[in-house]
């Protein structure tokens, strides 16, 4: 009766263990798939809703209201207006313009809400004209709640361009504004199609796509079936050689 070698032994106790990773890998990645597409259907249920106005939403915890439509009528503040650097859009370097604006229906009192107004070309990524990137005074849009990302390492802001931040942060935010912010940002909603480069063009929402996870998941699948095989192979092979070994004795 043919052995297997320790070597072959050692080799199947890492193959075995590799496997197992692979496996839990590739469940990491549909549970992950899950998740995205229970956002998707959160995100769509919620984006299907008709478009309320600012002031009723005051009152709401912030996660009930992330990611629905709103209206929005109030007073932009383009002196305390900030940049959030090196954007892109549609191949294009620039700036996304952060403009805290005041509620007219003063349901928000003294909190400006912050309003992603729009993508402005800039070949540096931190300049524009500020002039020309106004709309009026009086801002009248819908626009879809957002949340500010989790909390970054670095620095927020750039020493080369004051008014412009290397990522959004509501007390930041807050602090060169000089006034409270909403706990949210709104991404103003319109024409994403850029026909004036000084002039912002909206910003198109997230993409609702499942991502990546699936594949991912089938490639951890096939890396666990690899590493059984290969062990399989090595097995193989020695009790071939071990059968040629003793017809030959």
């Amino acid at each position: 009766m043919s052995r297997i070698s320790t070597r072959t032994m050692a080799f199947g106790v890492v193959a075995v263990v590799a496997a197992g990773v692979c496996v839990r890998l590739g469940f990491w990645q549909l549970d992950r798939l899950d998740q995205r597409r229970a956002k998707n259907a959160l995100v769509l249920e919620r984006t299907r809703r008709p478009p309320v106005s600012i002031s009723e939403v005051g009152g709401q915890d912030t996660s009930d209201i992330h990611w629905r439509h709103v209206r929005l009528r109030g007073v932009a503040d383009y002196a305390s207006e900030m940049l959030h650097a090196t954007r892109s859009q549609a191949g294009s370097p620039g700036v996304y313009l952060l403009t805290p604006v005041r509620p007219l229906d003063g349901a928000w009192g003294d909190t400006a809400i912050v309003v992603l107004r729009g993508f402005v070309y800039a070949p540096d990524g931190r300049t524009i004209d500020w002039a020309q990137s106004r709309d009026a005074d009086t801002l009248d849009l819908e626009a879809l709640v957002t949340e500010f990302p989790p909390v970054q390492a670095g620095t927020v802001r750039m020493p080369s361009a004051p008014r412009a931040v290397r990522f959004l942060n509501r007390d930041t935010l807050a602090a060169l504004m000089h006034r409270p912010v909403a706990p949210f940002v709104l991404l103003a909603l319109g024409d994403t199609i850029m026909k004036d480069i000084s002039k912002p063009t909206r910003v198109p929402p997230p993409s609702q796509t499942e991502g990546s996870h699936q594949s991912y998941a089938y490639q951890w699948f096939a890396f666990a079936l690899v590493a059984l095989i290969g062990f399989s192979s090595v097995v193989w092979t020695e009790f071939q050689r071990d059968q040629a070994g003793r017809e030959a004795a």
